[in-house]
């Protein structure tokens, strides 16, 4: 994409009405517009993080065989008044009527919802185990929306409901998206820390919800700082093997971690105290085992192996998509503006044409701008007739993780220059060995093989 034809409203001055940094810097950006209280239009740059993030929470669902749906947005509140939920969610279950005079909802979550469609299709314990997903916009009329897309009424929601004969099996399916959730998070550069939760209007003894660490985290917690050296890695797991998903479990929820409703005075107290820590954390995501809660009023039922009907085990796994935007910047910002992490950037890398109009460096960056393309990277390439300092100051607060810079000077040695955003760490080298580096740095995040050149 070139900046000259891209659109890209970012803003010079801090608006008034963010009161946190991903909110002001998202904003800044140009990556979304509010519309109303608590709810925003997704502009170019921030639709196209959106899609990353998506893909990531796509592809993990789907190894771990997980399978995409799509279920509406409103909803039928008799489903809702079958389950006896109806008038037990509250205030923040949007309510509506149709012009027939039918009570309606736009859909908080869609529990209700995967039920009936399981109970009208899946008659046989073969059928199971059978996990469904979706990634869908949701309403949830908060009292105070604030903060941005981290705290707004309507977001964007992975939401995954698993179906199992067995609290056995269910358990395991559990495990399984606690697995999926570590390395989601992981791959968009993200610490995400399972917690002991509370599980509210859903249900649930076991849940576990995932948080990031931050300042302006709506949750206060309480963890073993050991908690905090774990890293899933590029570790290989069978998603179908009982023992290596109840392992990893263990492995990251056997230390302290809890959020402060269920904090347990007593037991944090057992914690060695210089590995005490407390404070503030971001909900990324959940996961619930809920058993039979839905299925018995539900009526979703399977014939088991001895011939009779019986309730399926049920749970629901969320991911906070749009959230997740304001949690990666909470997390990766400095004074300057966003640090994307490579696997979720809008963009792989900035090019700067230090001095536009000229022969060169023109025909320079249009080179470098189409073999970048063609090794399936994507360039912004900054091609305004504008100050270096501007341009520059547009690549800061936009956070594209690498930036090369292409001025006359450098183009006389056959140099380049390339910069880290994280680091600020600068380096000269050809237009050719530049985009090697960039392809190898890549490669771990696309899947890209390496061309030989």
């Amino acid at each position: 994409m070139r900046l000259s034809r891209y659109f890209l409203p970012v803003l010079k001055e801090d608006p008034k009405e963010a009161q946190i940094v991903s909110h002001r810097l998202m904003l800044r950006a140009g990556m979304i517009k509010q519309q109303s209280a608590g709810i925003y239009s997704w502009l170019p740059l921030g639709l196209r993080v959106l899609n990353r993030i998506q893909q990531i929470v796509h592809e993990e669902q789907q190894r771990a065989g997980h399978i995409p749906v799509l279920m509406p947005t409103i909803q039928s509140a008799d489903l809702w008044r079958e389950s006896g939920r109806y008038d037990d969610y509250g205030d923040e279950m949007l309510r509506i009527t149709d012009r027939h005079k039918r009570d309606m909802l736009y859909g908080p979550t869609n529990e209700e919802v995967i039920t009936d469609i399981f109970r009208a299709h899946v008659n046989s314990y073969k059928d199971l185990p059978l996990t469904l997903y979706q990634i869908q916009w949701k309403f949830r009329d908060e009292i105070r929306p604030r903060f941005g897309v981290m705290r707004g009424r309507e977001f964007l929601m992975k939401d995954g409901y698993n179906f199992d004969l067995t609290k056995e099996d269910a358990l395991h399916a559990y495990n399984r998206h606690l697995v999926s959730y570590l390395r989601t998070y992981e791959r968009m550069g993200l610490r995400a820390i399972p917690m002991r939760a509370d599980g509210g209007p859903i249900g649930g003894d076991y849940t576990h919800e995932f948080l990031v660490l931050a300042e302006t985290g709506e949750s206060q917690v309480f963890y073993d700082s050991q908690i905090t050296d774990l890293t899933f890695g590029d570790r290989e797991i069978d998603y179908d093997s009982v023992e290596q998903c109840q392992a990893v479990l263990e492995e990251f929820t056997s230390r302290y971690a809890r959020t402060d409703e269920t904090h347990d005075e007593a037991l944090f107290n057992q914690v060695p105290e210089e590995r005490r820590r407390s404070a503030r954390g971001i909900e990324v995501g959940q996961i619930f085992y809920f058993g039979t809660k839905y299925s018995e009023p539900l009526g979703a039922t399977v014939v088991g192996p001895d011939g009779a009907r019986t309730p399926v085990h049920m749970g629901s796994h969320g991911i906070g998509v749009s959230r997740l935007l304001g949690a990666i910047i909470e997390a990766s910002h400095d004074d300057k503006g966003i640090v994307w992490p490579e696997g979720v950037t809008p963009f792989h890398v900035g090019i700067v044409n230090l001095k536009q109009g000229d022969n060169s460096t023109d025909s320079a960056c249009d080179a470098i701008y189409a073999e970048l393309q063609a090794r399936g990277l994507d360039p912004l390439y900054d091609d305004r007739d504008e100050r270096a300092g501007a341009k520059f100051a547009t690549m800061d607060l936009i956070g594209l993780p690498w930036r090369i810079t292409v001025g006359p000077r450098g183009l006389a040695a056959n140099k380049v220059e390339l910069t880290s955003r994280r680091t600020g760490e600068t380096e000269e080298m050809s237009p050719k060995d530049a985009i090697a580096r960039l392809e190898q740095i890549y490669a771990p995040v696309l899947g890209l093989k390496a061309q030989d050149r």
